[in-house]
């Protein structure tokens, strides 16, 4: 297998990395430069139509993307530790707890960064893509409203989907990790948030 990264603060290859530090897997790793627009060339594009990272090459040939998918597939590989649960009820709660910090915090950090970083600005301009920045500034507290959200909502836990660590956790660190990065950090009245965020950071899966 090989999987195709892209170095900090990419949070989606991040993901991947973490999940396999966890389980204590090793995959050759292939470096994809962003800035270099590296996954925009054709080679990268016959493996990932979308142009995205990270994508996981599996031995026949298969390429698998998304974050969430290509760590489902190494779970299946090796079950242990369980970072998707193993109950139903755990199962089913980790999933919602993905998909929520996602939809809530993770899609509006995104588009901040998209319409309002010197960086996406100066890649829109060459790139002849058009930004919104009145709808950046709105995502902005969006997110923050996101954050807010997510620290009352672990009121009473130690990890996002509950007692354990779990792919929830990693979806969570890499988003507000970047969103620090672009600078959006969680808020200190967040107590709740940072306290978690201290204690996952403090991981040794966390420097992937």
């Amino acid at each position: 297998m090989k999987l195709y990264d892209a170095a900090m603060p990419a949070p989606n290859p991040r993901r991947v990395r973490i999940f396999l530090a966890e389980k204590g897997m090793t995959v050759e790793r292939v470096p994809v430069s962003l800035a270099a627009g590296e996954h925009k060339l054709d080679d990268h594009r016959a493996r990932n139509s979308l142009g995205q990272v990270p994508v996981l090459e599996l031995d026949d040939g298969t390429a698998i993307s998304e974050t969430v998918s290509i760590c489902r597939y190494l779970e299946a590989l090796k079950p242990e530790p369980p970072l998707f649960g193993v109950t139903p009820k755990e199962i089913g709660l980790i999933d919602m707890w993905v998909r929520r910090v996602e939809q809530q915090v993770g899609a509006h950090v995104g588009h901040v960064w998209i319409n309002t970083h010197p960086y996406t600005e100066r890649y829109a301009r060459t790139h002849g893509i058009q930004r919104y920045a009145d709808f950046g500034e709105y995502s902005r507290g969006r997110a923050l409203s996101g954050m807010d959200w997510l620290d009352r909502e672990i009121a009473g836990r130690d990890y996002i989907a509950g007692d354990a660590f779990s792919m929830a956790d990693i979806v969570a660190l890499t988003i507000l990790d970047f969103s620090a990065f672009i600078g959006l950090p969680v808020p200190d009245e967040c107590a709740r948030l940072k306290t978690w965020h201290a204690r996952v950071s403090a991981r040794p899966s966390a420097d992937a």
